[in-house]
């Protein structure tokens, strides 16, 4: 995705600059290493103006991130929780998305990181579904990757880093190239885990399932929302590893994240799912979420942090 966001200002290691202007050397570390940590978080208006979906949980996982990677933040949670208002403030915007990172800068280059410098970079733009509108009505068309998620002793899959995401990006070229909107992956033992930036859910019979942690999932803030939502609703949520076949046989199968939101998946590997389009429970997930963010309901989770 590449556009003109000539307007807009990022903050950047404590100032905000044009847009043009956030560059960082070509041998830093991070462009050799992947050597980042970082989130991905939604803005929402509503009648009550502009708000930020779970800051707070999005800014620890962050810090954990770092934590994994050794990286020592340069600012404390509450420094970047107010430099990402600063960045939605100044730049007028109402809903968006908004991408905060951290990573090693220029300095050495060897595979040790600890002669780098830490920089933070954050940038908001505008951004709609991840997956399309109509994806997000009548849902998409997925495949099982040959990909399959790291084990647990070779790259930890609860930092979100930007090294973890080499192999999403390979399940996600190879799903466009096999005609599909994306991908599923599977774990190192053959179990279902994520897709390539979404978790995952199943319904079966009214009950939702979704991967373990321990299946090299990221700990989705979404996919968390999601499950203290549908018990509020009074569905039962089981947390478990799920054999590739129980998503062809499931009633629903759905996506949920940052970037996807709530989207609906009407087919695996070309096998209809379920009536083939987005199914009562997901709708009334997707509806449910929405009414929060968007403040049609009561935020009585207090997931909102208003500009």
């Amino acid at each position: 995705m590449a556009w003109d966001d000539s307007a807009s200002k990022i903050w950047m290691d404590g100032e905000l600059v044009n847009w043009e202007d956030a560059k960082i050397h070509s041998l830093s570390h991070v462009v050799h290493y992947g050597t980042s940590v970082f989130e991905g978080i939604r803005a929402y208006h509503n009648d009550n103006g502009t708000c930020v979906f779970r800051l707070e949980e999005h800014v620890q996982r962050l810090f954990d991130s770092a934590k994994m990677y050794k990286i020592d933040m340069p600012y404390t949670q509450e420094e970047i929780s107010e430099a990402i208002l600063e960045t939605v403030r100044v730049n007028e915007l109402d809903s968006c998305y908004i991408r905060p990172v951290v990573f090693r800068g220029y300095g050495e280059l060897g595979v040790s990181p600890f002669g780098c410098p830490v920089n933070t970079v954050i940038a908001a733009w505008d951004w709609g579904a991840y997956l399309g509108e109509e994806g997000m009505e009548k849902g998409v068309n997925v495949g099982v990757s040959s990909w399959r998620k790291p084990a647990p002793d070779t790259l930890p899959t609860m930092a979100k880093c930007g090294a973890n995401y080499m192999n999403s990006q390979l399940a996600k070229m190879e799903a466009i190239e096999h005609g599909y909107d994306e991908a599923i992956m599977l774990d190192y033992l053959g179990y279902v885990a994520e897709g390539s930036g979404e978790n995952i859910f199943i319904v079966e019979d009214g009950v939702l399932h979704t991967p373990v942690l321990s299946s090299s999932i990221l700990r989705g803030i979404t996919r968390d929302s999601i499950i203290t939502l549908a018990k509020d609703l009074g569905y039962e949520v089981v947390e478990e590893s799920l054999t590739r076949e129980r998503l062809y046989f499931a009633d629903e199968v759905f996506f949920t994240g940052t970037a996807a939101e709530v989207t609906p998946i009407r087919s695996v590997d070309g096998k209809v799912i379920g009536a083939g389009k987005r199914g009562p429970v997901a709708e009334e997930l997707q509806k449910t979420f929405f009414d929060i963010a968007e403040a049609k309901k009561e935020d009585k989770f207090n997931w909102l942090t208003y500009i």
